[in-house]
């Protein structure tokens, strides 16, 4: 047989090859061809602090991040950091050795699983899940092994069961992520609890996504798996700034763990972007020690946002699963007549002016996910009350 010649190989790395264009790219695309309101991609419709947006500016002009800062990130805000992990959690991490700061929570998941992850290991993730989560996973060489959060009492539940059940001698490492995007479910003490006590038995590493840790409502808490008997030296927790401070666009992120964990995961980074968002740092370093009312404040506008939307989304004929963290809202909308989410957020834009993601994105069992759909709740109350009666009218 003929041997396959450079030319007639495909040019992407067969890893990547089933992902392609992301959905989030398709339906922005969609929203700017429409005029639709865009309630898919995450992102803000608003800045975030003005003192926070003026502390980025006052570093630009003192020089402090225009050139390359240090590449476990600057001082300043490694050190603020660890205070807040100390300050909310009771979590002290040294900011010299077991703190690192990346290029946004994407390239933290992703540094993270290239540094832990070898060839044939397995990795349990929760499903859905956010869709780096798979591309870094292959890009590892790793296999993915999904355990479906499932729709249960108006939210989407973990069956801990199912997640013992998948844990095999091929297992390297969980990969949780909690307050959960898409569904909005926040896992429990209990649920974490009895993850850290398979971790332990099993020898197994966590990485945690917490990207949304300021996002809890309706008296759920966000408790870091870090802070569980066993789990301080197995788990690398992932935050970011761009969510909780709204400056999506600066890329600042970190990872918190014990040294060891730290130093494979920087190895990795420093070949990825090397260093990044300089300038921002020093203005995140201030964000992160603002007061708790702070914190406070945006929860509640959150929540508010949130209760515009799920109300019309209600209104509107789908069934809501209104979610205790994130801002994301997920819907089903088989009570519409429809069942596929792909043809749903496809039209949506021309029914009804409005932009939505199917959550089908997020499945490997892309049927498990068909009827899901979410909606973004992270915009002005005027749009979202704009969107929810466009929807309503649909």
């Amino acid at each position: 047989m003929a041997r396959m010649t450079s030319s007639a190989r495909p040019h992407l790395n067969r890893r990547l090859a089933a992902f392609g264009t992301t959905i989030f790219a398709e339906m922005s695309a969609l929203a700017v061809a429409t005029g639709a309101i865009n309630l898919g991609q995450g992102f803000p419709d608003t800045d975030g602090p003005e003192e926070i947006r003026e502390a980025a500016v006052r570093a630009l002009r003192d020089g402090r991040g225009n050139q390359y800062p240090p590449g476990p990130g600057v001082p300043e805000l490694r050190t603020a950091i660890a205070a807040h992990q100390r300050r909310r959690y009771g979590l002290s991490y040294d900011p010299d050795t077991e703190v690192l700061v990346t290029a946004g929570a994407t390239e933290a998941i992703a540094a993270s699983l290239l540094a832990l992850v070898e060839p044939g290991d397995e990795v349990v993730a929760l499903e859905p899940y956010y869709d780096s989560y798979a591309a870094s996973i292959a890009m590892a060489g790793g296999t993915r092994v999904p355990v479906t959060l499932r729709p249960h009492d108006g939210s989407f539940r973990l069956d801990l069961d199912e997640l013992r059940a998948a844990v095999t001698g091929r297992t390297r490492l969980l990969l949780v992520n909690t307050p959960h995007n898409p569904t909005g479910t926040v896992l429990t003490c209990a649920e974490l609890a009895a993850i850290a006590e398979l971790a332990v038995e099993r020898d197994l590493l966590v990485v945690t996504d917490e990207v949304y840790e300021h996002l809890v409502f309706d008296g759920a808490e966000h408790l870091p798996l870090a802070a569980f008997p066993g789990m301080r030296e197995r788990t690398v927790s992932i935050g970011s700034a761009g969510k909780t401070f709204s400056f999506t666009g600066w890329k600042v992120g970190w990872v918190t763990a014990a040294p060891a964990l730290v130093s494979a995961v920087r190895a990795v980074k420093q070949f990825l972007t090397y260093v990044a968002s300089g300038p921002f740092q020093y203005a995140v370093a201030e964000a992160l020690a603002l007061p708790d009312s702070y914190f406070e404040g945006f929860r509640r506008s959150m929540l508010a946002r949130r209760d515009i939307l799920a109300e019309g989304l209600t209104a509107a004929g789908f069934e809501v699963f209104r979610p205790a963290g994130t801002y994301f809202v997920t819907t089903d909308i088989r009570p519409l007549g429809e069942k596929d989410g792909f043809a749903f957020c496809r039209a949506l834009p021309e029914r009804a002016g409005v932009v939505a993601i199917p959550n089908a994105v997020f499945y490997d069992d892309r049927e498990a996910g068909a009827p899901f759909v979410r909606f973004a709740f992270c915009k002005r109350e005027e749009v979202l009350r704009e969107a929810a009666e466009r929807l309503r009218r649909m």
